[in-house]
């Protein structure tokens, strides 16, 4: 399997938006931009704290929109499996997250640039783990594919 679309530069450009993005909510919200505390927060809205929730989903959904209209073609993507086990796979993202107190942007990104050993714990884990379920499902489970 070769990767023929691998891009440094678009990756590195995105990373570092991420990055900044991080940045300067924590700077100038004093948040941490993990998607799942955002959400979590719009499920108890609070009038002094919903607004800037708010307004992040909207720009998580409107990103890919504007990169679209900007003529920038989109990566190709197929799900491949029964509708159950993507359920399935939701639920136990889910309850990881709840589990281990944040996900993987609020961890990996915000966690680590604070130099939390709690994010550090959990990114390598859910880095470990992810690893291991791809060489397991392309290496063990494969079947020849």
């Amino acid at each position: 399997m070769t990767i023929a679309n691998f891009t440094p530069y678009s990756a590195l450009i995105g990373g570092f938006l991420i990055g900044l993005s991080a940045a300067l909510l924590m700077l100038f919200n004093g948040r941490v931009a993990g998607i799942s505390g955002i959400l979590a927060g719009l499920s108890v809205p609070k009038m002094e704290d919903g607004l800037w929730r708010i307004f992040f989903v909207i720009g998580l959904i409107l990103g890919p929109i504007f990169f679209k209209i900007f003529s920038i073609e989109l990566p190709q993507t197929q799900l491949s499996g029964f509708w159950m086990m993507w359920l399935g796979a939701g639920l136990l993202v889910g309850y990881g997250t709840q589990l281990g107190s944040g996900c993987t942007s609020g961890h990996g990104v915000c966690g680590l640039a604070r130099l939390s050993l709690r994010s550090l714990a959990a990114t390598l884990t859910f880095m470990f783990v992810a690893g291991l379920v791809v060489f397991l499902s392309r290496h063990v489970f494969s079947a020849g594919v």
